[in-house]
């Protein structure tokens, strides 16, 4: 469902509340943009040189799996162990950016389309990963859909090395730099999901994936 038209109207609203203009003014964007290129940055903590070392120490204290391949071309065969592994189902969907790759030699039969709610694999690429806290974040669009992330039982999301970034502040200035602004849903993933809103006992997948998976790529 497309959701741009209401969320407009709505802003538009709070706009004319503020007696301002509907539209953002070509000022008002040039003066955030400053705001951001000359506000300085809070306090960050110090991090090791190694920040994909780092990025898979914290990743695997939230319960995410790491597997490392040297090249993209080798994703889809760590894929394939990671599911016969744990006898999990090779059937699976994936982002059509990923579709260049050879699956079904590897084993899999993977479909470049949105998951239904019978569909327990997802594979995903990320825009980032944050080595600070081992979360991987996700920049939705038409090819990158977050339901991807969110519906299937397992999700497996390749993450060339070259995108791991230290924190969430270099995260977000690389969206800045490549894209303009952030995506319509922007989200983080820090492991499976969880809660432990029921007598205090932890239980996984009860807001999306029992499973997180990241492959590391070297060569990407």
């Amino acid at each position: 469902m497309d959701t741009s038209d209401a969320r407009n109207r709505i802003f538009a609203r709070i706009r004319g509340a503020q007696q301002r203009p509907a539209e953002l003014r070509e000022t008002e964007h040039a003066a955030a943009q400053d705001y951001l290129a000359h506000h300085p940055s809070g306090p960050r903590p110090a991090l090791p040189d190694d920040l994909v070392a780092h990025f898979i120490l914290k990743a695997e204290a939230l319960a995410t799996t790491i597997a490392r391949v040297p090249a993209l071309a080798d994703a889809p065969a760590a894929v394939a162990a990671y599911l016969k592994a744990r006898e999990l189902p090779t059937d699976a969907i994936a982002w059509p950016t990923l579709s260049a790759l050879d699956w079904a030699g590897a084993g899999c039969h993977v479909e470049f389309r949105k998951p239904h709610g019978t569909d327990l694999v997802g594979i995903t690429g990320c825009f980032c990963a944050v080595a600070e806290t081992g979360a991987l974040m996700m920049q939705s669009g038409p090819e990158t859909f977050a339901s991807a992330t969110l519906l299937p039982e397992t999700h497996v999301a390749i993450v060339p090395v070259s995108r791991v970034v230290a924190g969430h502040e270099d995260a977000f200035a690389l969206v800045r730099s490549e894209r303009g602004q952030l995506a319509r849903a922007t989200n983080f993933i820090a492991g499976p999901s969880r809660t432990a809103d029921i007598e205090q006992t932890l239980v996984l997948g009860a807001h999306g994936p029992y499973r997180v998976h990241v492959i590391l790529v070297d060569g990407a």
